[in-house]
Protein backbone atom coordinates (compact mmCIF):
# COMPACT_ATOMS: atom_id res chain seq x y z
CA UNK A 1 0.00 0.00 0.00
CA UNK A 2 1.27 3.71 -0.97
CA UNK A 3 1.72 5.74 1.57
CA UNK A 4 -1.21 7.98 2.51
CA UNK A 5 -3.38 4.62 2.04
CA UNK A 6 -5.13 3.28 -0.93
CA UNK A 7 -5.89 6.51 -3.42
CA UNK A 8 -5.92 7.56 -6.64
CA UNK A 9 -3.01 10.36 -7.07
CA UNK A 10 -2.72 10.17 -10.75
CA UNK A 11 -5.93 10.03 -12.73
CA UNK A 12 -4.46 9.41 -16.18
CA UNK A 13 -2.20 7.02 -14.69
CA UNK A 14 -2.09 3.55 -15.37
CA UNK A 15 -3.76 1.20 -12.04
CA UNK A 16 -3.90 -2.05 -11.20
CA UNK A 17 -7.90 -2.17 -9.68
CA UNK A 18 -9.71 -5.04 -7.56
CA UNK A 19 -12.87 -4.44 -6.26
CA UNK A 20 -14.75 -7.24 -4.80
CA UNK A 21 -18.52 -8.17 -4.25
CA UNK A 22 -19.47 -7.51 -0.36
CA UNK A 23 -18.99 -10.98 2.13
CA UNK A 24 -17.30 -12.43 -1.44
CA UNK A 25 -20.94 -13.69 -2.54
CA UNK A 26 -20.18 -15.75 -5.32
CA UNK A 27 -22.17 -13.70 -7.69
CA UNK A 28 -20.67 -13.94 -10.97
CA UNK A 29 -21.36 -17.87 -11.19
CA UNK A 30 -24.37 -17.21 -13.40
CA UNK A 31 -24.30 -15.52 -16.68
CA UNK A 32 -26.88 -13.35 -16.44
CA UNK A 33 -24.89 -10.96 -13.30
CA UNK A 34 -21.31 -11.40 -15.52
CA UNK A 35 -23.30 -9.80 -19.08
CA UNK A 36 -23.91 -6.99 -16.72
CA UNK A 37 -20.69 -6.49 -15.51
CA UNK A 38 -19.79 -7.16 -19.11
CA UNK A 39 -22.15 -4.76 -20.57
CA UNK A 40 -21.19 -1.65 -17.82
CA UNK A 41 -17.77 -2.45 -18.42
CA UNK A 42 -18.49 -1.70 -22.49
CA UNK A 43 -20.63 1.47 -21.35
CA UNK A 44 -17.85 3.25 -19.21
CA UNK A 45 -15.57 2.71 -22.29
CA UNK A 46 -17.65 4.43 -24.28
CA UNK A 47 -19.16 6.67 -22.12
CA UNK A 48 -16.59 7.40 -19.18
CA UNK A 49 -13.00 6.83 -21.18
CA UNK A 50 -12.48 3.65 -19.57
CA UNK A 51 -9.85 1.76 -21.06
CA UNK A 52 -8.83 -1.95 -20.14
CA UNK A 53 -5.36 -2.81 -21.13
CA UNK A 54 -6.05 -6.54 -18.78
CA UNK A 55 -8.42 -8.10 -16.91
CA UNK A 56 -10.97 -10.62 -15.38
CA UNK A 57 -13.73 -11.51 -13.80
CA UNK A 58 -13.72 -14.13 -11.07
CA UNK A 59 -16.90 -15.34 -9.10
CA UNK A 60 -17.00 -12.57 -6.48
CA UNK A 61 -14.28 -10.19 -7.83
CA UNK A 62 -12.79 -7.76 -10.82
CA UNK A 63 -8.92 -7.52 -11.37
CA UNK A 64 -8.07 -4.89 -13.74
CA UNK A 65 -4.84 -2.77 -15.46
CA UNK A 66 -7.13 0.44 -16.44
CA UNK A 67 -6.94 3.63 -17.24
CA UNK A 68 -8.68 6.31 -18.96
CA UNK A 69 -8.73 8.69 -21.86
CA UNK A 70 -7.70 12.46 -21.33
CA UNK A 71 -10.49 14.69 -20.11
CA UNK A 72 -12.22 11.37 -17.62
CA UNK A 73 -10.73 10.66 -14.17
CA UNK A 74 -10.45 6.92 -13.50
CA UNK A 75 -12.59 7.51 -10.00
CA UNK A 76 -15.01 8.64 -11.35
CA UNK A 77 -15.12 6.28 -14.07
CA UNK A 78 -15.04 3.38 -11.80
CA UNK A 79 -17.27 4.83 -9.72
CA UNK A 80 -20.33 4.95 -12.47
CA UNK A 81 -19.10 1.31 -13.36
CA UNK A 82 -19.45 0.00 -9.73
CA UNK A 83 -22.59 2.12 -9.24
CA UNK A 84 -24.55 1.13 -12.42
CA UNK A 85 -23.40 -2.24 -12.12
CA UNK A 86 -24.79 -3.05 -8.31
CA UNK A 87 -28.39 -1.32 -9.46
CA UNK A 88 -28.91 -3.31 -12.53
CA UNK A 89 -27.41 -6.82 -10.66
CA UNK A 90 -29.61 -6.38 -7.47
CA UNK A 91 -32.87 -5.29 -9.48
CA UNK A 92 -31.80 -8.96 -11.75
CA UNK A 93 -31.84 -10.97 -8.33
CA UNK A 94 -35.19 -9.31 -6.71
CA UNK A 95 -36.72 -9.67 -9.94
CA UNK A 96 -35.48 -13.25 -10.62
CA UNK A 97 -37.93 -16.27 -10.44
CA UNK A 98 -35.00 -19.04 -10.78
CA UNK A 99 -32.61 -17.16 -8.59
CA UNK A 100 -31.87 -20.34 -5.61
CA UNK A 101 -29.66 -17.73 -3.67
CA UNK A 102 -32.36 -14.41 -4.03
CA UNK A 103 -33.17 -13.82 -0.21
CA UNK A 104 -29.81 -14.86 1.05
CA UNK A 105 -28.01 -12.27 -1.87
CA UNK A 106 -30.36 -9.94 -0.87
CA UNK A 107 -30.31 -10.03 2.67
CA UNK A 108 -26.61 -9.58 2.89
CA UNK A 109 -26.64 -6.64 0.91
CA UNK A 110 -29.05 -5.16 2.64
CA UNK A 111 -27.01 -5.72 5.89
CA UNK A 112 -23.86 -4.56 4.15
CA UNK A 113 -25.93 -1.62 3.26
CA UNK A 114 -26.74 -0.69 6.82
CA UNK A 115 -23.15 -1.21 8.27
CA UNK A 116 -21.78 1.37 5.80
CA UNK A 117 -22.19 4.96 7.11
CA UNK A 118 -22.23 5.69 3.69
CA UNK A 119 -25.02 4.10 2.20
CA UNK A 120 -28.47 3.64 2.98
CA UNK A 121 -29.62 0.99 0.93
CA UNK A 122 -28.13 -2.50 -0.11
CA UNK A 123 -24.43 -2.14 -0.96
CA UNK A 124 -22.75 -4.49 -3.89
CA UNK A 125 -19.58 -4.18 -4.19
CA UNK A 126 -16.98 -3.53 -1.23
CA UNK A 127 -15.86 0.15 -0.83
CA UNK A 128 -12.52 -0.11 -1.60
CA UNK A 129 -10.85 -0.81 -5.00
CA UNK A 130 -7.14 -1.19 -4.02
CA UNK A 131 -5.83 0.56 -6.59
CA UNK A 132 -2.19 0.58 -7.20
CA UNK A 133 -0.01 2.75 -9.88
CA UNK A 134 1.67 0.34 -12.43
CA UNK A 135 5.13 1.70 -12.21
CA UNK A 136 8.65 1.63 -10.28
CA UNK A 137 10.09 -1.56 -8.75
CA UNK A 138 7.43 -1.23 -5.71
CA UNK A 139 4.99 -2.74 -8.24
CA UNK A 140 6.71 -4.98 -10.26
CA UNK A 141 8.40 -6.51 -7.58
Amino acid sequence: MSEGGYKIRDQLAIHFITFAVVEWVDVFTRQQYRDIVLEKIREGQKENGLLLHSWVLMSNHFHGILSVREGFTLSHTLGELKRKSSMEIMQAVEKSETESRKEWMLDIFLQAGQANKRNDKRQFWRQENHPKECFGREFTQ
